[in-house]
């Protein structure tokens, strides 16, 4: 319920305080820099509001009447709480700019991030930064939750619930060892990559949902049970380049691996894996301090892989 109009201008309580203390309306005038006219208007106005006289003026000074002094004692306990909220409020703001909450999906937290950190700590070297590497349901389930200022996600939707910003462009590769059959293809069909069992990461994955997703967008509903699950990007590279099976990643996780010659990527014509890497903060909850800052360097600094700020709802 709103506070009753007699009780909601604190500020003139704490100018009756002030003359209390100092026996003067117009010392109590300039110490909260106003006129004496101006803080005598806004007592007498205090007054009506009230309905009681709070002071007897004279040319010596101002003094309390009997009912001037119990308001001060209870606009005291007032006041105190007031300022109690304000430094309280002053606090926690001190402390959300000084440390900075992340969630990210892999491929962002493996490849992206560390730069943009970099980036970040260079001008804000009091910041403390907690990142947390897992897939994009869990980054999603972290930021609703407000377990993370900021989220970096790599599926091809955005949940309810939160507002997002395309931050670069990645595209999944089919990769294998150098060794294994599909090396001698000059290129490989839908069905065929549909029907071998892949190594995968686990359900949730960005990277699982877009290869999914891609099939599907050609009528492929159906895939191979993963021949392996893995939980991290490296776990599956090692595991593919050991000759185990063939996987589907992304272009910046595997880059140094394809330049080495370690991977062979594998051509589907037909099949687009190209995907949006994005932030996402809750709806209600835009980013501010250094959630804000970070925005902006992987804004700035995805480049030439950059999408565009579209706001997505």
């Amino acid at each position: 319920m709103p506070l009753p109009p007699e009780v909601a201008d604190l500020t003139s309580y704490d100018l009756l305080l002030s003359v209390a203390r100092l026996g003067s309306l117009g010392r109590a005038a300039a110490e909260h820099g106003m006129s004496q006219p101006a803080a005598s208007a806004r007592l007498r106005q205090l007054e009506r509001a009230l309905g009681v006289q709070l002071l007897r003026r004279s040319p010596r000074g101002s003094t309390l009447t009997d009912a001037g002094a119990l308001v001060v004692d209870w606009a005291q306990a007032v006041l105190d709480a007031a300022y109690t909220l304000a430094t309280g409020a002053a606090s926690l703001r001190s402390a959300r700019h000084g440390r900075l909450r992340v969630a990210a999906s892999q491929t962002v937290a493996e490849y992206l991030l560390p730069a943009w950190l970099v980036t970040l700590r260079s001008g804000r070297p009091e910041l403390t930064v907690s990142l947390r590497a897992a897939n994009t349901a869990q980054v999603v389930e972290a930021v609703h939750a407000g377990d993370a200022d900021l989220g970096f996600i790599e599926g091809p939707q955005v949940a309810a619930g939160l507002r997002a910003r395309d931050i670069a462009a990645d595209r999944l590769l089919v990769v294998v060892a150098p060794g294994h059959p599909w090396t001698r293809r000059r290129r490989l069909g839908l069905g065929e990559l549909a029907a071998a069992p892949l190594i995968m990461r686990e359900q949730g994955s960005g990277t699982r949902a877009a290869l999914l997703a891609a099939l599907a967008a050609h009528g492929i509903g159906e895939v191979a049970e993963p021949l392996l699950q893995l939980s991290s990007t490296t776990a599956i590279k090692h595991a593919v380049a050991a000759g185990t099976g063939a996987a589907v990643l992304s272009s910046l996780a595997v880059s140094a691996e394809l330049r080495t010659g370690a991977l062979v990527a594998v051509d589907v014509p037909g099949l687009a894996l190209e995907r949006v890497l994005r932030a996402v903060w809750p709806t209600r909850q835009p980013p501010g301090g250094p959630a804000a800052d970070l925005l902006a360097i992987a804004t700035t600094r995805a480049g030439s892989r950059s999408t565009g700020s579209k706001l997505a709802r």
